[in-house]
């Protein structure tokens, strides 16, 4: 059974930044792609980030380009990822979710509802 457990959300001012960690254990999570999504009050659920198993490959939402960095680490039977967050706006707030799949990073952001494993969730709030 995979589980995720992330941590890093919390309050911050606009143009701040923040770190969110993702943990995977579970399954072959090392060999799996990982991703981020979020959803803000009210809004649909919008792709974040992925990265591929080994890291080698990276994909970013246009909103989140130059701003958002995601890395993972993934040692034995485990997988961490992270998503540094900097520039932080409004617009940025909202529930950020760990999301892990045997498939392709580069089909996350299409393909959200095929998604095996999400996380619980850690609230991001950036202030004016």
């Amino acid at each position: 059974q995979v589980q995720l457990v992330e941590s890093g959300g919390g309050l911050v001012q606009a143009g701040g930044s923040l770190m969110l960690s993702c943990t995977a254990s579970g399954g072959a999570v090392s060999r799996y792609a990982m991703g981020w999504f979020r959803q803000a009050p009210g809004k649909e659920r919008e792709f974040v980030a992925a990265i591929s198993w080994g890291g080698i490959s990276k994909y970013y939402a246009e909103s989140v380009k130059g701003r958002f960095a995601i890395s993972r680490d993934d040692p034995t039977n485990t997988a961490t990822m992270w998503l540094q967050m900097n520039s932080l706006t409004p617009e940025d707030t909202a529930v950020y979710y760990c999301v892990t799949d045997p498939g392709f990073a580069r089909d996350m952001a299409a393909a959200s509802d095929r998604i095996k494993y999400w996380g619980q969730g850690t609230p991001v709030t950036v202030s004016s």
